[in-house]
């Protein structure tokens, strides 16, 4: 049984790793995603997307079998997070420069007031939610059955170490996005970095859709594979190091 607790025990510092990758990518996105608003209004679309960040997780904690088993919930996810990653990737790197670039970016700009930004972080927060429990639960049904009844679906033991997870997550959210928004000011190229990772993000969603039994594209292992979170996690901190050491673009506006 001391063996068992051991298991659970490691397997729960995995998990917190793992969440706090997610958690500092959930961050870093509302930071962005709030950035052009005034310094308070900024303040309170982050604080209420931390808030919509508990609400969700906790929420998907008792939603757990539902979201492995209803493939459409996560291709939904997957879709929102390849089109806000993306089509700001596309644009930052291929859309217009000069003049012109930073006229098209005031009029965009204005039309995102404080509603407009806490609706696109609520539904960021949504797709980083249902990842979350996604890799949890992936990580937690590995683990032997415990002596515990059954909870949300799971065993006991499983439940306690994917809320464990959750909450450690959710702390650090509430830490990292202040953070966030400081270095932002120091290192813009974080941005676009940002929204490569939603986009990465997004693909790891699709790929569990994909491998869905009700899909059966990809063989249902492949998505808690050694080879894919190698590969998963390896890329992420990939586009983290480029984001990080990309040079400074200060950009002089034309007068």
């Amino acid at each position: 049984m001391e063996s068992i607790w051991l298991e659970y025990a490691w397997a729960l510092l995995i998990l917190i790793g793992l969440e706090g990758l997610l958690s500092a990518d959930n961050a870093l996105v509302l930071a962005v995603i709030a950035k052009h608003l005034p310094e308070e209004q900024k303040k309170r679309a982050i604080n209420y997307g931390i808030l919509l960040a508990f609400i969700f997780r906790f929420a998907a904690l008792f939603a757990i079998s539902f979201i492995a088993n209803v493939w459409q919930i996560q291709a939904v996810g997957a879709a929102y997070l390849l089109y806000l990653g993306l089509n700001h990737v596309i644009k930052s790197l291929f859309g217009k420069d000069n003049k012109n670039a930073h006229n098209d970016k005031a009029k965009e700009v204005a039309g995102k007031g404080f509603g407009p930004t806490v609706g696109k972080i609520a539904l960021a927060d949504l797709a980083f939610a249902i990842d979350s429990i996604l890799a949890a639960v992936a990580l937690a049904l590995g683990l032997p059955d415990s002596p515990l009844d059954d909870f949300g679906g799971m065993d006991g033991g499983q439940f306690i170490v994917v809320v464990l997870g959750g909450i450690a997550g959710l702390v650090l959210i509430k830490f990292a996005a202040t953070w966030f928004v400081q270095l932002l000011e120091k290192r813009p190229a974080l941005e676009i970095t940002a929204y490569a990772i939603v986009a990465w993000v997004g693909v790891k969603l699709a790929i569990i859709t994909l491998s869905h039994e009700d899909i059966g594209i990809l063989d249902p292992h492949f998505p808690h594979s050694t080879a894919w979170t190698t590969i998963f996690y390896g890329v992420l901190v990939g586009i983290a190091l480029i984001g990080w050491f990309a040079p400074r673009n200060k950009s002089k506006p034309n007068g």
